[in-house]
């Protein structure tokens, strides 16, 4: 089984969906390269001034992904809201995803948050804390409709390959339903698992399959043959009893919610409005 190794970390740009604004990361390094203050509205306390720097994996469409150079997608969007509320720009490091199971670049001071549309469990809780819920996530079997595979079932019955991304809940779904799944690293690797062969199955993110099958040469070639509800819910994380931090999330996500930025934000990058999907508090 294919896993992250090493320590992979890009700064990258984000973009205000919601002002236009282009935000650029200026280093690499947590120092605030001055005496600027590291406190922003509401006393939270920040690891760089006038910054609030986000751990994500890339890429994860349309949570996040880089779109003409720059890191755009719903999950950038909605913290973008959080800074604008801090009075600050938010820049994005890229990071492995098993980082985000253990809070280690929160713990570490290089991340004040973690935007990966990350599910929130009991067992991840133990090392983080997480916001209130922004979105309900179902999860997806997607299969090469020349395999003829129509359920999870049918993929046993018929021994196909089946794939899913290292380190997620679809994978540890494929592994209680009995699969030795092949682990990808990232979304894309999933795809290009699909496209060339190597898996003629693969179980992840409803809506990570939805921004797959807009390309009409992915629709042809593959079909979602079920739509599974496992209950889960993202949330953003923070460190360890960052209370002010993770209010400051929900205070945002709230605001949004109430004024239909929410809804807008849904729209642009996750398709037609789905109150169920947005989860109980967002609705």
């Amino acid at each position: 089984m294919k896993m992250l190794h090493g320590r992979r970390t890009r700064i990258l740009g984000a973009t205000t969906a919601t002002a236009g604004l282009l935000l650029v990361a200026a280093c690499t390094s947590t120092d605030d390269g001055g005496s600027a203050s590291r406190t922003a509205a509401g006393g939270v306390e920040l690891v760089k001034a006038g910054k609030l720097t986000t751990c994500t994996h890339l890429p994860y469409p349309p949570f996040q992904s880089e779109i003409d150079g720059k890191v755009q997608g719903f999950d950038v969007s909605l913290v973008d809201l959080v800074a604008d509320q801090l009075g600050v720009k938010q820049d994005i490091l890229d990071t492995p995803f098993e980082n985000f199971k253990t809070g280690a670049f929160l713990n570490s001071g290089e991340c004040d948050l973690a935007a990966a549309g990350m599910t929130i469990t009991a067992e991840r809780k133990k090392n983080v804390d997480f916001s209130d819920p922004y979105f309900n996530a179902t999860q997806a079997l997607l299969v090469d409709r020349k395999s003829g595979v129509g359920s999870l079932a049918d993929a046993k019955a018929k021994k196909v390959k089946l794939g899913a991304q290292a380190q997620t809940t679809g994978e540890d779904y494929a592994k209680e339903q009995g699969f030795d799944p092949v682990s990808f690293e990232s979304s894309d690797a999933v795809l290009n698992g699909l496209r060339t062969g190597q898996v003629q199955a693969v179980v992840i993110d409803y809506p990570v399959v939805q921004g797959w099958l807009k390309d009409k040469a992915n629709a042809k070639a593959f079909d979602v043959a079920a739509n599974i509800d496992t209950g889960e819910q993202y949330g953003f994380t923070v460190k360890k009893g960052n209370k002010a931090l993770r209010d400051a999330i929900d205070k945002a996500l709230a605001k949004a919610r109430s004024d239909g930025t929410y809804k807008k934000l849904y729209e642009r990058w996750i398709g037609p409005y789905d109150a169920a999907a947005a989860s109980p508090a967002a609705s």
